[in-house]
């Protein structure tokens, strides 16, 4: 008898990001840029109010859908933020953005469906899809002259009787790229004539670069469209490690998530949902300040990667990321490894995101800028001896 797990499962491609994580982690002196974190801890108004309830005894089980004072300051943010009134039954808290993604592919996809996904993206949302038994079918960018941008036509031409939903992530890990209102609205209104679900990653729609928040195209549709918003805390808030986020769906969905999560997770962590009403009430002030550290960082990134030999950077317009192309690269994944062993550097290779990100590498800058600086000074000495 074999012990084998579900053969879709064992055959699900491993992360790429994670596979040059692994391997850096046992090498001394190397400067992690590889995942989407930053090396800032979480503010203490968040840290205090986790603390606070737990000297509350909030330590017992939840509802699934989450604590409803947790739901009412989703709905309170967003109208707050956006102009943006939801009800609580939209409303479902998740114990991460990925649990978020997670839930939304067990709600919606049937083995055989297809979801259509805008590329680069980070690959999780694939993975998922696949897990289902669906198929992920992806559709890339368009870069040119520098900028990315997105063609609904070609969204469009790759749907089909199959096609059960389109996921699109903007700000976009890992390009930075950015939806406008047009093109959001217009893929909208691909997905109400088609009758497809648009799955929007909104995790980094608060980093995003001269404004306060990037279009949200959850907040354009109608209650009922079909639309799911998959929000986090762990980007906007500096809070990876809590493992907190939320859905805002149509309210038809409400009573799908709860049994869900039932048979996930049973509902998310008390306390930490203490520290998201903390987060979602208190911090647009932290927000501004670490998207303008951001700002700076980035421009320091482009400015000095623009003066390496033959790099390529693109001009993230949100995010946090440098995305950037190497001339003649055709195996991203070997070469981060390289830069490992060589430079002593961790970057994500742009493979990781999807065919369409090969030759193309990225660097996290939400990190401290002496130590991004410090990366910057390595990568450019490893590249002035790749071209000599």
């Amino acid at each position: 008898m074999s012990c084998q797990a579900r053969e879709r499962v064992v055959n699900l491609a491993p992360n790429r990001i994670r596979e040059v994580a692994e391997l850096g982690f046992h090498m001394p002196d190397v400067i992690p840029l590889w995942f989407g974190e930053s090396d800032r801890p979480t503010p203490d108004f968040i840290k205090q109010a986790a603390v606070q309830a737990l000297a509350d005894n909030r330590v017992f089980y939840t509802p699934n859908s989450g604590v409803p004072a947790l739901r009412d300051a989703v709905c309170d943010y967003h109208a707050g933020v956006y102009g943006w009134e939801v009800t609580r039954d939209r409303v479902t808290v998740t114990a991460s953005g990925m649990q978020g993604i997670m839930l939304t592919m067990q709600a919606l996809v049937e083995p055989g469906d297809e979801v259509v996904i805008v590329s680069p993206e980070w690959p999780n949302a694939a993975g998922a899809t696949e897990v289902m038994g669906g198929r992920a079918v992806e559709v890339p960018l368009t870069l040119a002259n520098g900028t990315w941008s997105l063609e609904v036509e070609r969204v469009a031409a790759a749907c089909n009787a199959r096609t059960r939903a389109i996921c699109v992530n903007s700000p976009n890990n890992p390009t930075g790229w950015v939806i406008d209102e047009d093109t959001a609205r217009e893929l909208l209104a691909l997905c109400r004539r088609r009758g497809i679900w648009l799955i929007c990653d909104d995790v980094y729609n608060r980093i995003v670069y001269g404004r306060d928040h990037a279009p949200l195209i959850a907040a354009m549709a109608e209650p009922d469209d079909r639309v799911v918003s998959i929000n986090s805390f762990s980007k906007a808030w500096n809070m990876t490690g809590w493992r907190l986020g939320w859905i805002v769906a149509p309210a038809a969905l409400e009573k799908t998530f709860q049994v869900l999560t039932e048979f996930n997770i049973s509902g998310p962590t008390a306390f930490v949902q203490y520290a998201g009403i903390a987060a979602l009430r208190d911090g647009e002030d932290f927000i501004a300040d670490n998207r303008a550290d951001l700002q700076r960082c980035r421009e320091m990134v482009l400015e000095r990667l623009a003066a390496m030999p033959g790099l390529a950077a693109t001009r993230p317009q949100g995010a946090f990321y440098a995305f950037f192309r190497v001339p003649g690269l055709t195996d991203s994944l070997a070469f981060a490894k390289r830069l490992l062993t060589e430079a002593g550097v961790g970057l994500a290779p742009g493979s990781a995101f999807g065919a369409c990100g090969e030759g193309f590498l990225r660097l996290c800058y939400a990190t401290r800028p002496e130590t991004v600086a410090k990366a910057l000074d390595r990568l450019e000495g490893f590249f002035s001896r790749k071209a000599t």
